[in-house]
């Protein structure tokens, strides 16, 4: 099965606009983090977590096992929302897009490859975190990301990256964890499009 390569990228973190700190220097309320001056509020957050814990649950006995797997399950959502928004930068800068067919086809070669739509959900529900309607986003983030690879070269989107969190000014409440300035991610959390496969490994045959 034909995989494409994982990407690496670090990036200096210069100094953002203090737009998640009131006047008494404690974060903004319901302020998860700040991106391009944009806010991404603890609610709309928390919705994405508790999607996930819903899905979760719903998985009948390998429930207990899912939610034991990600007791830091907001720092996850929170980075790979982080994440999406770097890569909409990266692909807005070189005028790409990604359209309504190509995350159908990216979802067709998803669900052929992992013997159904129930069996792609279920593995990325368990190797990415990541809910049934929350499918989406991550369908479009691989579209992006295979055509900024398609545009640089594969592993040189170091610079795209930079020039990205340098133009986004990211700033995170500490509540989450601290934005790492070396690897572009939030400490402590995952980067799917870092560091993991575009596409999930299968199940072993009969697991």
């Amino acid at each position: 099965m034909h995989r494409r390569t994982a990407l690496s990228v670090s990036a200096a973190l210069l100094v953002a606009a203090p737009l998640l700190s009131a006047c008494s220097g404690e974060p903004r309320p319901g302020t998860a983090a700040v991106v391009g001056g944009e806010r991404i509020t603890t609610s709309a957050l928390q919705a994405q977590v508790n999607d996930v814990r819903a899905a979760q649950n719903r998985s009948g006995q390998a429930a207990a096992e899912l939610i034991a797997s990600t007791p830091h399950l907001e720092r996850v959502k929170l980075d790979a929302i982080l994440q999406s928004r770097i890569i909409d930068k990266m692909a807005d800068t070189a005028g790409l897009t990604a359209t309504q067919k190509d995350i159908e086809d990216e979802h067709q070669r998803y669900v052929d490859e992992n013997g159904g739509n129930a069996q792609f959900e279920a593995l990325l529900l368990q190797k990415g975190a990541t809910a049934p309607g929350q499918v989406d986003r991550f369908l479009r983030d691989r579209v992006l990301l295979t055509k900024l690879t398609a545009k640089y070269g594969a592993g040189k989107l170091e610079e795209p990256a930079r020039a990205a969190v340098k133009a986004l000014h990211i700033e995170v409440n500490p509540r989450y964890g601290a934005w790492d300035a070396k690897e572009i991610k939030l400490g402590g959390g995952e980067t799917p499009w870092i560091t993991q496969r575009t596409r999930p490994e299968q199940a072993p045959a009969g697991a």
